[in-house]
């Protein structure tokens, strides 16, 4: 008996332990809701949504089926990141809040949420996307033979074409998610560079923000 308590007390002890290790660099947990935060000075770590990110968010969410709801602050990053960790979002059915800045692919995890708010003083920017030159001539370089492109212009032309079905995929998005279509649209108005940063009355009207879940009585 003795022996049997004392590997039940070492698995408890085990468990404690692993309850208490830390959390990876840019989360925090506060309750029931995870801070997901790129800004803060993290050694090391790009002040950026990245692919790391969303693994480490999937193992966290596996460990901790008490977390409701994720808080974002973030002026974006990986598109394809972003687009990973919205779904995680929509697969364990967490709401989204924002405090501080949400920005670029940042907002694609914000709209997965299902209930979506903003603290005071808070905003959310929309822009247009972009693909740096070097990061293009990169690509190029490492794909042009296996997609057989024989020529920069034939890459080109692949461009035009991807660029459009990504552009449609991510309105489309949008409008699932219960943005305005207007809306939508008009968030491709302003340049890579810049940013729009509607108000929070325009924001409830487009349908980005809503206090509560969709199917849920006021």
């Amino acid at each position: 008996m003795l022996r049997v308590f004392s590997v039940l007390f070492g698995l408890l002890l085990a468990s404690g332990a692993m309850a208490k290790d830390p959390l990876p660099q840019k989360f925090n947990l506060q309750g029931q809701t995870l801070v997901y935060d790129t800004e803060t000075d993290v050694e090391g770590e790009p002040a950026e949504i990245t692919d790391e990110d969303a693994a480490r968010l999937r193992d966290i969410l596996k460990k901790s089926p008490e977390i409701t709801e994720l808080q974002l602050n973030s002026v974006g990053g990986s598109v394809y990141a972003g687009q990973e960790i919205a779904g995680l979002v929509l697969e364990y059915g967490l709401d989204t809040l924002v405090d501080g800045t949400c920005i670029s692919a940042c907002v694609d995890v914000f709209l997965a949420g299902g209930r979506r708010r903003m603290t005071i003083g808070s905003s959310i920017g929309f822009h247009q996307r972009n693909w740096p030159s070097k990061a293009v001539h990169q690509y190029y370089r490492s794909e042009r033979k296996s997609r057989r492109w024989a020529t920069p212009f034939e890459f080109g032309s692949w461009i035009y074409v991807d660029t459009q079905r990504e552009v449609y995929d991510h309105l489309s998005y949008m409008v699932a998610r219960g943005v305005d279509p207007g809306f939508a649209i008009e968030t491709l108005r302003t340049d890579p560079g810049g940013e729009w940063f509607p108000g929070r009355l325009r924001l409830i009207a487009a349908g980005v923000l809503r206090e509560i879940r969709p199917g849920q009585k006021p």
